[in-house]
């Protein structure tokens, strides 16, 4: 565990997606579908499960944001920052 829960879950979700692949044997910066070896439905499936635990909305039009485990994860944070501010 680290101090950042959405990383937390972020790696939970990956684990039930890619469950023989630890993040210290991954490139954090590199695509993930290539570095977990995951299909497109694979990642859909991460992204609705995010979404859906979250409460956010990651419509297909946001999916380049999200192609590394940095990315999606600084994705998550921004999306999380803007949904906690009142409008």
């Amino acid at each position: 565990m680290t101090d950042d829960p959405l990383r937390d879950l972020l790696i939970r979700h990956l684990g039930r997606i890619a469950p023989d692949i630890s993040l210290d044997d991954v490139d954090t910066g590199a695509d993930l579908r290539e570095e977990y070896d995951i299909d497109s439905m694979d990642f859909m499936t991460l992204i609705t499960a995010l979404g859906k635990e979250l409460s956010l909305p990651m419509p297909e039009a946001d999916y380049d944001q999200m192609r590394s485990f940095d990315d999606l994860l600084a994705y998550l944070h921004r999306q999380s920052s803007t949904q906690a501010k009142p409008t």
